[in-house]
């Protein structure tokens, strides 16, 4: 798809963001980060903050965002992205600075770092992409993995007595005084993916407007780790881990200012 947009009646329904660069994405088939990726280069763009954004790349399946969103990105070891956007923001304060992030890179290696970056209320935002598993790395159990849920390393299912229970890291994050926003969304149908930018939209403005911290979980399916077809992997999404992960705000500040 080239960056001409396709018209109806008279209105744009789709366009490529210009941030979005021209290489193949290495993303399995139904994966979510492409369409997050398209997200926050909408947002960036209209924001107008495309010369005056920093974002921190992770270490798992999105590690290779720098390559597919152009814009100046450092690479943080495993788990340490939101330190490193801390020390940025505070060196570039008036720069708007967001990490990219999956579920094992954020609420296991990076449980202390993620909790504590938003806890001092730095004006940072956090994406973050859960899907229950590790999906780079072969489909280990992650922190989000849920009852139940079979993965390289609990064939039988997560057992509450052996493995413990489904981190809700974003509900943690609701409950620090740092974050001004914390959301819960998912991009499976157009409507949710209209919630989910104007979700990532209104965290990079808040950050620009010295909020706090914001966090934006993304629910995603992962068709590769879960071992099921795109279809089906977003059908056992919504029948599964909505249940568990519900979609929707769970802190905004700012409806409190107005």
């Amino acid at each position: 798809m080239d960056r001409e947009y396709i018209i109806r009646h008279g209105r744009r329904v789709y366009g490529k963001p210009a941030l979005m660069n021209d290489v193949p994405m290495h993303y399995c088939p139904g994966c979510s980060h492409g369409v997050v990726h398209k997200l926050i280069c909408e947002a960036v763009e209209e924001m107008g903050m495309t010369e005056k954004t920093i974002a921190i790349s992770p270490v798992g399946c999105a590690v290779f965002a720098y390559k597919y969103i152009d814009l100046d990105w450092q690479e943080a070891a495993h788990g340490r992205a939101p330190a490193l956007a801390c020390a940025v923001k505070r060196l570039w304060p008036d720069r708007l600075v967001f990490t990219y992030q999956g579920d094992g890179d954020l609420a296991c290696i990076g449980t202390a770092e993620t909790i504590h970056a938003l806890s001092r209320a730095d004006n940072i935002a956090i994406i973050f992409i859960n899907n229950a598993i590790y999906g780079m790395t072969g489909g280990q159990m992650a922190p989000t993995t849920l009852y139940g849920m079979k993965t390289a390393t609990c064939p039988s299912g997560r057992q509450t007595d052996l493995h413990g229970h489904p981190l809700r890291i974003t509900e943690l994050a609701a409950a620090l005084e740092g974050t001004c926003y914390v959301t819960r969304q998912s991009v499976d149908t157009p409507a949710a993916i209209n919630k989910a930018k104007k979700a990532i939209l209104k965290a990079f403005g808040y950050s620009m407007q010295g909020r706090g911290a914001s966090l934006v979980e993304i629910v995603s399916a992962c068709s590769s780790g879960w071992k099921m077809s795109p279809e089906k992997a977003n059908l056992w999404m919504r029948e599964h881990m909505f249940s568990y992960f519900p979609p929707g705000d769970l802190k905004d500040t700012g409806r409190e200012v107005q």
